[in-house]
Order: C-alpha cells, then structure tokens, then sequence
C-alpha cells in the first residue's frame, strides 16, 4: 500500500507553542481560481502522499476545501486525527484592524470546521477598507496598520487557543523589529519570498538572530519562469539527475528554511517530497549563491501614493 511509502517530511519546533511544524508544506491559493472539488481532491491526494502540513488564506477561497479534505481523511483514516496536520490561515488586510482580527480568524475556523488552527498569519504589512475581500486591492483603499493594536489582537488568538502560533508574511527587517519591539509574543515565522533568484540573506541572517523561522513562497519563482529557466540550475540539476524543482526546494531547505510547494500534480507533488536523502555539494551551492539577484514578486499592488507606502523602497525598507 501507498502509505507504507510515506515520505517522513523533517519538522523544526515553533519556540512559543511547541509545536512541530514540517518543512515541506502545500500552498492552496490558485490562480486563476479552480473548482473547490479539485481543490479537495488535491490536497487528499497530497496527505495520501505524506503531505502534513498545507497553507490556506482567506484571501484564497481555500479555507472550506481544505477543511472538507481533513474531516475526509480523518474519516477514510489517511491521519489518525486533527493532530497529525499543520494548517495555516492568514488575517487579510481588510481584517486587519484591532477589532476585527478575533472575528476574522473564527470566521476561518467555522470554513475549516476546525476548532484551532497551527499558525495564524499577517497577510502583508498594511491595513485596507474594513468589509472588502479583493485582490489588488483598491489603491484608495490602502491604509497604514495599527501595528500595536493588530499584534495585541493576533496574541489575545494564541492565548485563546484558537491558533498555536503566530507570525507575518512579507514583512521587511525593520517592520520584523517594530514588531519584536512591542511583542509580548514574537512572531514565530516570517513568510516571504525565497529562492535561488531571491534568497533573502539578510532575512536569513535577521529571523536566525531573533529565533523566528522563515517559510519560502514562491520557491520555484511562482509565474516568474526566471527560476526555472536558469543555466546554472539546470546544470546542476543534469548533473544530479534531479529536476530544477527539486535543486530549488532542496537549496531552500539546506538553509533551514520552510518551504511551500503548490502543484496539483500527482507526479509532481511526489517529485517534490523527494529532496530529504541527496545533498547539494559544497560548489554547488557556492554556484547557487553567486546567482544574479532580483525579487519576483515586487509587491507593486501594495503601492500607492495617498497609502501606507508611497514607494517600493519604502514597503521593503530597502530590501530590495
């Protein structure tokens, strides 16, 4: 039987909760939007594979889909229980507002049918229209974010219990410290973009120093084919028999970072789980290192000149 194959996916300890997160995880926001029935029938066919840990926004429209697979493969006995999974959700910009942080995280829990979740997450650095669900987002609608107040809200979910950890997604160094400055509790994860063409050494550097974890999306470049279409990947990936999928996520993963893997694709989601028993050489990443650098997702969308952040250089604080 398939299961007997189950590949163990490596975990790292979330310091203020305790609990384990896997490594390699599945993303579930699609574009353009597919079916829900595909989306469920993916993510069973993911934790049939060994998949346990998948990542969902409300933003994405994935929340009910994939608390439909986990009540089915709990049932079908693909997991034993709730437990064995790690799931994600994140506090979009329109929620993210003192008040409406708790409603918008019970709203994600009634659409898993899950009483907690794993990790609760701030979608991006800012705030927009209270009421409003949209991506982009409306440029007079952006608005700067309270961080103090929004952090004391994602703290009062843990000390809930209705989420394990918390963190933030996109965040720069210097909005990370704003952060760690006023926490009681600090961000567990910072999930960013990373991979070979965006590897955020001074993120690496930054989240290593202060205890947090970063996730990688997009670590094959997302839309952008850069990644994938790169020489020096390709040849190292040849002369390993290895896909470039697999080069990047196993790069990604040597530096201690987890990382998020979106393919509805049986063959490709086994392909993608297959990266824990062969090494990078130490020129091989000395080769990936000395790739050109350039980031894919630029966060123009977030932009706006009567917003929060006028210029790119002020959303990333110059990491860029």
């Amino acid at each position: 039987m398939e299961s007997e194959l189950l590949i163990n996916i490596p975990e790292v300890l979330l310091t203020c909760s305790g609990r384990r997160m896997p490594l390699l995880g599945m993303g579930t926001s699609t574009s353009p939007l597919v079916g829900s029935d595909e989306i469920k029938a993916a993510i069973l066919q993911a934790i049939e594979l060994g998949y346990r840990h998948f990542d969902t926004a409300t933003l994405y429209l994935t929340e009910e889909p994939l608390g439909q697979a986990i009540e089915e493969a709990i049932s079908r006995g693909l997991v034993k229980s709730r437990e064995e999974l790690f799931i994600t959700s994140k506090l979009w910009c329109s929620d993210a507002h003192s008040d409406l942080v708790l409603p918008a995280l019970q709203k994600s829990l009634h659409a898993l049918q899950l009483e907690y979740i794993d990790l609760y997450l701030i979608h991006w650095p800012m705030s927009s229209r209270p009421g409003i669900y949209e991506f982009p987002i409306k440029k007079e609608d952006l608005l700067p974010m309270d961080f103090k107040g929004v952090w004391a809200a994602m703290e009062e979910c843990k000390k809930l219990g209705l989420t394990k950890s918390i963190g933030v997604c996109n965040f720069s160094c210097k909005k990370l410290s704003d952060i760690l400055a006023i926490a009681e509790i600090p961000p567990a994860i910072n999930q960013v973009e990373i991979n070979p063409i965006w590897q955020q050494k001074k993120q690496m550097e930054f989240c290593k120093a202060n205890g947090i974890i970063l996730t990688a999306y997009a670590p094959l470049g997302g839309s952008f084919n850069r990644v994938m279409e790169n020489e020096v990947l390709k040849e190292i990936a040849n002369a390993k028999g290895k896909s470039v999928a697999q080069i990047c996520l196993r790069w990604a993963y040597e530096q201690g970072v987890c990382v998020l893997v979106k393919s509805f694709n049986r063959e490709r989601m086994k392909e993608n789980l297959d990266i824990f028993n062969w090494t990078l050489t130490e020129e091989e990443s000395k080769r990936i290192t000395e790739i050109p650098q350039r980031r894919g997702s630029s966060g123009e969308d977030y932009i706006s000149d009567t917003g929060p952040f006028k210029t790119l250089e002020e959303l990333w604080d110059g990491e860029i």
